[in-house]
């Protein structure tokens, strides 16, 4: 079903930025009510471009529940200017479900894009289910070298820009690389930026912040000024989101490589990685893994196990989800006056 309405939709995990990695390395925590208010803003400058409806993801953890009182509560001249704002109907399991759920309903509903709130894994979590329907991103989590660290105001902006028309989305849209995997042909799954394995045998609390125990790492882009896993072969080898390779990099014992990277590999953690092995990994060039036994870990997540009867495969494919690049958006708004009023003398 699509709607003639000009709609948006907000997907803001009420759970990223909280995961074991904020214990053990003293990360910063997001809070919900900032998340919240980061939505507030967007609402208003919406309202104001011309957006006639936002589809909200619901939560049971305090971020809808803050959007409603202020909406209720807050100054009727600052919320007439909002569009209308409807919560998904769709049960809650307070888990990455919930994201994946709203995404899909929202593609079914004909959003003109979708603004997602989160770190590396809500994002990954969204681009399963988002298509060719375009993804604005906000960092609001632990690990954050998707999502843009931005000021939501602007964002918002640029959302109501292109969903209302006013800046063409071909000229401010791309899409991505995005790294695949499966196990014996049949379990598959992707990652927007690093696939790690790692002889880590369970999923256990997921978030995956050491070198230790990890063998290889594949990466669809490295840039040198990311945080997390694929900040190792960005300080050897970059490689932007635009490039149409990836990167293989194969992590020996320490003293044992040819190279040793100090990497940033957490908020507040420089780790030295041993490096045996660093190649380009091409469009559907499949890489066999070679590990025994161990996990999958999928933009700094454990997801999938698998033992030594497995067999995992790991490929790039330039079909990924597609984003709205914020920065081209103001500046084509810029270069066309879209923002600007001229008055006569």
């Amino acid at each position: 079903m699509h709607n003639t309405k000009t709609t948006v939709g907000i997907i803001a995990n009420p759970l990223s930025g909280r995961d074991v990695r904020r214990l053990v390395t003293k990360a910063s925590v997001f809070q919900n009510a900032e998340k919240s208010n980061m939505v507030l803003r967007m609402l208003g400058v919406l309202g104001k471009l011309g957006v006639d409806e936002v589809f909200m993801l619901p939560d049971v953890s305090g971020v809808a529940s803050r959007v409603i009182h202020a909406m209720r509560h807050g100054r009727a001249a600052e919320i007439s200017a909002f569009p209308r704002v409807t919560f998904l109907e769709m049960p809650i399991r307070d888990s990455a479900d919930d994201s994946l759920r709203a995404a899909e309903l929202m593609v079914s509903m004909g959003v003109s894009v979708i603004i997602v709130m989160g770190g590396d894994g809500t994002h990954r979590v969204v681009a399963n289910a988002s298509g060719d329907t375009p993804l604005l991103t906000l960092s609001t989590g632990t690990n954050n070298v998707f999502p843009e660290i931005r000021e939501a105001t602007i964002t918002g902006l640029a959302a109501g820009l292109v969903a209302s028309g006013k800046v063409r989305l071909k000229d401010v849209a791309s899409r991505n690389k995005v790294l695949r995997c499966e196990v014996n042909g049949s379990r598959k799954d992707m990652a927007l930026v690093d696939l790690g394995v790692s002889t880590e045998c369970w999923i256990g609390a997921r978030a995956l912040w050491e070198a230790s125990c990890l063998t290889e790492l594949f990466v669809s882009f490295a840039e040198p000024d990311a945080i997390g896993l694929s900040s190792i072969p960005a300080l050897i080898h970059p490689v932007s989101r635009t490039d149409a390779y990836g990167l293989r990099l194969v992590v020996a014992p320490p003293g044992e490589g040819f190279m040793t990277v100090e990497a940033p590999i957490a908020p507040g953690v420089l780790l030295p990685v041993s490096v045996a092995e660093i190649s380009e990994v091409r469009p559907k060039e499949v890489f066999k893994v070679e590990t025994a036994r161990g996990t999958l870990a999928l933009d700094g997540e454990r997801e999938i196990e698998f033992s030594e009867n497995d067999s995992v495969k790991v490929w790039l494919e330039m079909d990924g989800p597609v984003t709205v690049d914020v920065n081209k958006v103001m500046l084509a708004a810029a270069k066309h006056h879209v923002l600007v009023r001229h008055h006569r003398n």
